[in-house]
């Protein structure tokens, strides 16, 4: 079985370990959602992954909620993010864009008074992350199904900027309560249509914003992530295995270059799953590499290389505070622990300012 370090084909992308950087919102963009200069040094210093994937970047106004967040609908943005690829680039790194929707867990006060949107009328629990602090959530309105034409071209656009703006290729956020998720689990989804009901019906929506984007891009550039186990942002499945096994199908069908499941354990410390990780069960529906996420310290991630559970391993937390993660797995050097208070802040503090491994701590470890 192969190892962490053990390099990796992901589609175009020749990954040098298996030790991948995950996908996290650090809100260090403008008020415009245009990427800022720390930025560049955050990415640059860990390029070592053997990929990295971007925190989530909105594909318009529409669907991006979150303040700070970075987008990729306008020149500005494309420019911004371009700067950052070729700085993870000129330092020997791969990155990929993850395209984002947020449907119903975008505040109002985001779109100018306007109504998030979503699969359904449906309302998040909980409170939305504002200019203004936390505010309850409102009722999202049903996509028609020409707005839901409109959404796939949308990601289409997305995924042609962010080659424009350097990036090795994207994956599609289909996870975590975002829109695609709130169209593929049946507590979000209340539809009598072509995108409702029956499980082929509603995955139909991830199929077709895939195959868009790998019709622009290419299936080799394009990757997808999915949160099979349990409850994420008030969304839930009553039967999950069925529903995740014909998307994990229909993406290989489609032949993208790699799937990642972001499952957080039952025991998790950041994201508590309900039921165990389904990645086992699922193995056998996608053909290709399959990325496993969420929870996971280096020994955990090699056994389940070992069990040929999966392909490579994108870690998270570990990567904020360890910008040389991989050398630091590979030497046995001692974890730096990071600072949650400044994950979501706007300044450099707990962002570009955690050093990388001294000489003295290498002979230690």
């Amino acid at each position: 079985m192969p190892s962490l370090f053990d390099p990796i084909e992901l589609g175009a992308i020749k990954a040098p370990n298996r030790i991948l950087m995950a996908p996290m919102t650090r809100a260090r963009g403008t008020r415009g959602h245009v990427p800022t200069p720390m930025m560049i040094d955050y990415y640059a210093q860990r390029a070592s992954a053997g990929l990295i994937i971007s925190e989530a970047i909105g594909i318009n106004q529409l669907g991006l909620g979150w303040p700070h967040a970075t987008g990729l609908w306008s020149p500005e943005q494309v420019a911004g993010w371009r700067k950052i690829t070729d700085a993870v680039h000129q330092n020997g790194g791969r990155i990929i864009a993850q395209l984002w929707q947020m449907g119903r867990v975008v505040h109002p006060s985001f779109l100018d008074g306007g109504k998030p949107v979503s699969a359904s009328a449906t309302t998040a629990p909980n409170h939305a992350h504002t200019y203004s602090g936390k505010q309850p959530y409102e009722e999202a309105r049903a996509l028609t199904i020409d707005e839901i034409a409109d959404v796939v071209q949308q990601f289409r656009q997305a995924a042609r900027n962010a080659i424009e703006a350097g990036f090795d290729g994207v994956q599609l956020h289909a996870a975590n309560g975002y829109l695609i998720d709130q169209f593929l689990r049946n507590s979000s989804n209340l539809r009598d249509d072509a995108y409702g009901g029956s499980i082929a019906n509603r995955v139909r929506f991830l199929r077709e914003t895939t195959q868009a984007v790998v019709d622009t891009i290419g299936a080799d550039r394009t990757g997808v992530r999915l949160s099979p186990n349990g409850e994420t942002q008030g969304v839930k499945d009553s039967d999950p295995l069925p529903v995740f096994t014909a998307a994990a199908e229909a993406m290989s069908q489609i032949g993208i270059a790699h799937l990642e499941l972001r499952e957080p354990p039952i025991n998790g410390t950041f994201g508590v799953g309900d039921m165990a990780p389904l990645a086992r069960e699922l193995r056998g529906a996608f053909k290709g590499p399959l990325i496993l996420n969420s929870d996971f310290d280096s020994a955990r991630a090699q056994a389940e290389l070992d069990q040929g559970t999966g392909d490579a391993v994108a870690f998270g937390r570990p990567f904020i505070a360890n910008p040389d993660f991989v050398r630091r797995v590979a030497e046995g050097i001692e974890l730096a622990s990071d600072d949650p208070a400044t994950w979501f802040t706007q300044g450099p503090e707990g962002y570009i300012d955690y050093p990388a491994a001294t000489a003295r701590q290498a002979k230690s470890a």
